[in-house]
């Protein structure tokens, strides 16, 4: 297990230029399962869990070529079935959430997939229903082995209908999408998610001749048709850690650039960081942080206590609320953080106030903090990540804490920031892995 010291307290400067969005990533390579024909995918991120989901498409049989730095070609002209049922498919699969994505389009294409409980963050209860019922809805029939803890999916020919989600999932919206535009006929989704990387995945599939009206909107209409061909596509910015350099900024006092971040991509994050009071400049496509001594969380206009919280999209993406509530931590004030879709992610609060932070654990849902105001900087301490956005918030308390701070199980880190303590000490950090 790896780990990270930080001597913190040191002022940060300069500019930063955000890696490619790991939860596009994750669809996108997938999606190169519906055609035998190549794809070149730039801006992927090199972080372990794309890495991962990689390295098991070509043990299925897909041709990858890494053409370059964050660039790769996929060519999946056949797979090898016999694979998906192999102790080594089973124990990569488990290890990545985002595995599940290459049901709808083997569902698709070949009209069989196989698939282990797929793994991820421990981050609460994440249901594959929405998946599943979509994809029943097409067609297809689903097996569990309880004694494999595994699914077995058929699914020959899939037929268009009309699908209302329970829930706007994400990885549900692009898994149903996936396995729509090969379908017979024509598929309304209604409440689809509609992140700007369920966006990039439509647009991608419209240039591999995919018939889909309505992006960007919750309500999508795919008309199959019989093939797909290649393409090319870039992954835009990820959001998350972008929203993450916003708040490492404002705890360390520094002044930051972010750079190329598809500003129109952001939605409500720069205005989330705003309400905590935090100075989000915006030029061209850059986001500028100046150092801020002190920052103030607003109130509503009655003066109750201001609730930041998740919501999907254009809502304010789950991923950032550990990172929102650590730079509340040193605000002005008190703000109430609603963590609505996962009920462990705000565990990771006990580490915080082991370092001198204020804060209410409600529930599993829900903490109070209240703001310090820089006057009583954060305590340096030792501490283990559970899990990927936790990580990062707690790198940057331990980024604003004079003294030594050590970060266990940084793994978990790599799992979703691509050399990230690298990127950070070009900025002034003092970071240094031990492996």
């Amino acid at each position: 297990m790896s780990k990270y010291e930080i001597y913190g307290g040191a002022k940060l400067s300069g500019e930063i230029i955000p890696q490619g969005a790991k939860n596009e990533a994750l669809e996108i390579i997938c999606a190169t399962l519906l055609t035998s024909e190549k794809i070149t995918v730039s801006n992927v991120p090199e972080i372990s869990d794309i890495l991962n989901l990689i390295e098991l498409l070509r043990d299925i049989g897909v041709e990858v070529v890494h053409e370059k730095k964050n660039t790769y070609s996929f060519q999946a002209k056949t797979v090898n079935f016999d694979f998906l049922k192999s102790e080594n498919f089973r124990m990569k699969s488990t290890k990545l959430r985002g595995s599940v994505m290459i049901v709808g389009p083997l569902l698709a294409r070949f009209g069989y997939a196989y698939l282990p409980k797929p793994g991820g963050d421990k981050i609460g209860r994440r249901h594959l229903d929405t998946h599943f019922i979509g994809l029943k809805k097409l067609g297809a029939e689903f097996s569990f082995d309880l004694n494999e803890s595994s699914y077995t999916i058929n699914g020959k020919n899939l037929k268009g209908t009309y699908i209302l989600l329970e829930e706007a999932s994400v990885t549900g919206t692009a898994n149903i999408v996936m396995a729509a535009v090969l379908a017979k006929g024509e598929t309304t989704i209604f409440n689809a998610a509609c992140e700007p990387y369920i966006c990039q995945l439509c647009k991608m599939l419209v240039s591999m001749g995919a018939d889909i009206s309505g992006i960007g909107s919750n309500l999508l209409k795919i008309r199959g048709v019989e093939t797909l061909h290649g393409c090319n596509h870039r992954c835009l910015p990820d959001m998350i850690e972008i929203g993450s350099f916003i708040g490492l900024a404002a705890m360390t006092g520094s002044e930051i650039t972010v750079k190329n971040v598809s500003r129109e991509n952001l939605g409500l994050i720069p205005g989330a960081f705003r309400k905590l009071g935090i100075n989000v400049l915006e030029k061209d496509d850059d986001i500028i942080i100046p150092a801020q001594n002190s920052y103030e969380i607003a109130s509503y206009i009655d003066g109750s206590i201001l609730t930041v919280s998740d919501a999907p999209w254009p809502g304010l993406t789950p991923d950032l609320l550990s990172v929102l509530l650590v730079v509340a931590t040193q605000a002005k004030g008190s703000v109430l953080i609603h963590q609505k879709m996962f009920e462990s992610r705000l565990f990771f609060v006990d580490k915080l106030i082991d370092m001198g932070a204020q804060i209410i654990l409600c529930d599993p849902h829900r903490a109070t903090v209240i703001g310090l105001d820089h006057k009583f900087p954060l305590k340096a301490t030792s501490m283990t990540s559970p899990d990927i956005r936790a990580g990062v918030a707690l790198l940057i308390a331990a980024l604003s804490a004079e003294g030594k701070s050590i970060i266990h199980n940084i793994e978990q880190i790599d799992r979703g920031y691509e050399n990230l303590d690298a990127r950070l000490n070009a900025l002034g950090a003092k970071i240094t892995r031990i492996d």
